[in-house]
């Protein structure tokens, strides 16, 4: 699973997955991030894809029951779903043998980009800490 917002540690959500995390290693997609107020969404969109936009995150090696719970928590239905993010496998670009679900939104759904490619560093950015 590849995180990059409220899961990644000394986030509000981090405590969410902490339990199941078996390993961890960082990593980049492509896409770009968009702030939706508390928490970011990662868009594979055709911005991204013309701006060869990357997200830094984390990927987290987690027991299958930890993808269940991660499913409820970004309201994931499943395939043809009614989904507010949907989950799809993507590949690490630096290292191909790192690769997993992510949680996405195929449009911007109007939200600001994000300046960053790594959420924390945005966070940072806004509140000066």
């Amino acid at each position: 699973m590849f995180v990059y917002g409220s899961l990644l540690p000394g986030l509000s959500n981090h405590q969410v997955v902490l339990p199941y995390i078996r390993e961890t290693a960082s990593g980049t997609i492509p896409g770009r991030l968009v702030d939706v107020g508390e928490y970011p969404a990662a868009v594979r969109d055709q911005a991204s894809r013309n701006s060869a936009s990357v997200i830094q995150g984390l990927w987290l090696t987690i027991d299958p029951s930890g993808l269940v719970l991660l499913d409820e928590l970004e309201d994931f239905y499943g395939i043809e779903e009614l989904n507010d993010y949907e989950r799809i496998w993507v590949r690490d670009i630096h290292h191909r043998n790192l690769e997993g679900w992510v949680y996405i939104w195929p449009a911007d759904r109007g939200c600001p980009a994000v300046s960053e490619v790594f959420w924390p560093d945005y966070l940072k950015k806004l509140t000066g800490k």
